[in-house]
């Protein structure tokens, strides 16, 4: 388990601070949230599958000469990362309808949608992390 500061808890990781001051370590958690938090649950291993693939994702990007701040993968849920400025920013990509799409739009929970749904929301919990449009993420540049 880890041992330095929280500096940060999230739905899905812990940040915590290393010897290091430019290393964080990310501990992906196997808890399970739906509509905005109001529906929680834990999924067995979900914290080592996560881990698993963003690491993968990281790789295949560093492969592509894109950099990241992936460091490695010390154990099987968690990834030392270089300390970055974070974009407020969760990208979605539906291809079946479920959750808050189906609240939204009446769309029946499992209908498989023609082609990907990209959508993207702006990361802030007091505000129920609002649904952007991408004229509305330009705003920050």
């Amino acid at each position: 388990m880890p041992t330095g500061e929280v500096l940060y808890e999230g739905k899905a990781k812990i940040i915590y601070r290393t010897e290091d001051p430019e290393i964080l370590l990310a501990q992906y958690k196997d808890d399970a949230t739906a509509f905005n938090a109001q529906k929680r649950g834990t999924i067995l291993n979900k914290g080592k599958i996560n881990c698993a693939i963003a690491t993968h994702l990281f790789k295949v990007l560093e492969a592509a000469e894109i950099a990241t701040h992936f460091v490695d993968q010390p154990a099987p849920e968690q990834m030392r990362i270089r300390a970055v400025k974070i974009v407020p920013l969760e990208v979605v990509v539906r291809n079946i309808a479920a959750g808050s799409l189906c609240q939204q739009t009446g769309l029946d929970l499992g209908l498989p949608l023609s082609q990907p749904l990209v959508d993207y929301y702006y990361k802030d919990d007091a505000l129920g992390d609002p649904l952007l449009t991408p004229d509305r993420i330009f705003c920050w540049l």
